[in-house]
This record gives C-alpha cells, structure tokens and sequence, in this order.
C-alpha cells in the first residue's frame, strides 16, 4: 500500500514538473519546430521562432494572461501594451531609428477556454537582431582590456602588440559610447522616450569587418575590438512612451547613465563620450543636457536623504 502511494506521489510530481509554466497562444502551440525560449520576465516571455519561412527568423514577444487580474482589466491592460509597443516601433522605424522591424500581432490572442472567458493573452514578432548586447560585448571588452594588462610575456613568432593596437582597441569603445548617444538623440529627436534605458536594451547588429594580420602576426585584440563594432539597435520599448518634453528625455538619459555605472563600474567614465554623441545628434540635444544637470541634482538629493 505504502509503495502504490509512492510510485502515486513521484508520478504526480513527474507530471506537474513536465507541465510547461507557460501556455503559448493558439497559431504557437503545434508548430513543426519548437520554440527556443531566451528569457522569461514579469510581464513577458521571450521566443525565438520564424516567420513564414524558415529562413526568417523572428522574435515572438509573448504576453500571457494573468490570472491574478480581473479578465476585463487583463484584457485591457494587454491590449493597450501591445499596441502601444507596436505603434512605438513603427514610428521608430518609419523615423529612422534603429529598431526591429514589427512582423505580426495579435492583441487578443483567443479564448482560454475558462468559464471565466480570459483570454490566452496577446503576442507580437519581431525582427530577429544578428547580434550582441551591449552589455555583453562590453564586459567582454573590459575581460580583454584586463588579460591584456596582466599578460606578462607573448610568442614573438605568433603575436604582435603595439602602443597603436591598444590605442585602436580603446577608439572601438570610445566609438561605440559615440553610437550610443546618437542612437538615444534620434530617438528623443522623433518625441520617443524608451523608459528603460540601460546596455541590456541596447544591441550591436553583427557586422563582420575584415582585421587582417599585421605583417602576418595575429593581433590578440581581434576578437575583443570586433565585438565592439555594429550597428547600435535600441530594444524592448515596453515601457515606452511618446513625449516632447526636455525633463522627460533627460529622465531617460540619467536611467541611462545609472544603469551604465552600476553595470559597468570599471569604465563609468566611459559615458561621457555616450553624452558627446547625444550632444550632436540633433538641435535641441544641448538643452536636454542642462536639463540632465538638474535630474542630477535631484538624484544625488533624495540618495542623500534615503
């Protein structure tokens, strides 16, 4: 008797753990290739699928019900999110601004099948950016610059560093916060203000730049300073909303700014280049900048007092 409850008890623990936490919506749930899961947030999960074709892949950007909200609210809440985002994007790239192309969308995404009539939640595929984060090809810089320094002895036959190597390999980086900046200043440019800035929702598209040897030596920084070079393309506009006004851009820059120190301490000085690019990127940039002195300000206050 004990050992039927047993075997009653780990069956049931094999089929709960076997249960996948997320119902995907309706057009998803039987496709021919499963869908590979990048990463799962509070309101959101993140697929990698294809759209149409094999050959194109896409981001499916999935919204699922919360059964926690009332049905009528969660369908609201969802529907407005959706296409919020989506209208976002597609002023962005309408514009200019660097961002993934929107492909399809559904805000209702159908029935659950509950008595309740909750839906199963909205989703929305994008383009699939060929690339890095700026995060992590900064770390991976950082990670180069050190064993750089700490490397004490090299094969003369097989490496070759010099003074202007490492000066290059520091442009990249200098060149990229320069990127940055631009890209950020476009955006504000069009009345756009992402609300969650930081170098996670920031994306190098992959750019392959021939690095030759240098008299047939192999240059240790290749892989480090390739990482830095890309296309800069803004992601995750979420949280994203369309205003005109200075303070509302300048917020957006000091979340920018804190993000960049608390993830990238080591090179916290860094961001000034990412504000010189800002500066030139159109012609109310400088009067976003006197107002960033202000957020400051405010900022280093209400630290000060908890």
């Amino acid at each position: 008797m004990a050992q039927t409850l047993l075997r009653q008890d780990v069956t049931a623990v094999v089929e709960i753990s076997s249960t996948p936490q997320t119902l995907l919506p309706s057009p998803f749930a039987y496709t021919a290739k499963p869908l590979a899961l990048i990463t799962q947030g509070a309101e959101a999960v993140l697929y990698r699928t294809h759209f149409l074709i094999p050959a194109l892949p896409c981001v499916l950007k999935y919204r699922p019900s919360k059964p926690w909200r009332h049905p009528t609210l969660d369908v609201r809440l969802t529907r407005h999110r959706i296409l919020s985002e989506a209208r976002t994007l597609v002023r962005c790239k309408r514009h200019g601004v660097s961002v993934p192309a929107v492909f399809s969308l559904d805000w209702d995404g159908g029935d659950v099948g509950g008595q309740d009539g909750r839906k199963s939640g909205g989703w929305m595929m994008m383009e699939w950016i060929e690339g890095d984060t700026v995060r992590n090809a900064l770390n991976g810089w950082i990670q180069g610059e050190e064993s750089f320094v700490s490397q004490k002895s090299f094969d003369s036959k097989n490496i070759r560093l010099s003074g202007s190597q490492f000066q290059n390999h520091g442009r990249d980086a200098t060149e990229l916060m320069t990127r940055i900046g631009k890209a950020v200043g476009r955006m504000h440019e069009i009345g756009v203000v992402h609300g969650d800035l930081t170098t996670s929702n920031l994306m190098l598209r992959a750019c392959k730049r021939p690095m030759p040897p240098i008299n047939g030596a192999l240059d240790i920084s290749t892989n480090a300073r390739t990482s830095l070079i890309g296309e800069v393309v803004l992601i995750d506009f979420g949280l994203a909303t369309q205003s005109v006004q200075d303070e509302d851009k300048a917020v957006d820059l000091y979340v920018l700014e804190r993000a960049f120190g608390s993830t990238h301490p080591t090179v916290e000085g860094l961001f000034a280049e990412v504000l010189i690019g800002y500066g030139t990127s159109y012609n109310g940039a400088h009067v976003v900048l006197k107002r960033l002195e202000d957020v400051r300000m405010r900022g280093r206050k209400r630290s000060m007092l908890g």
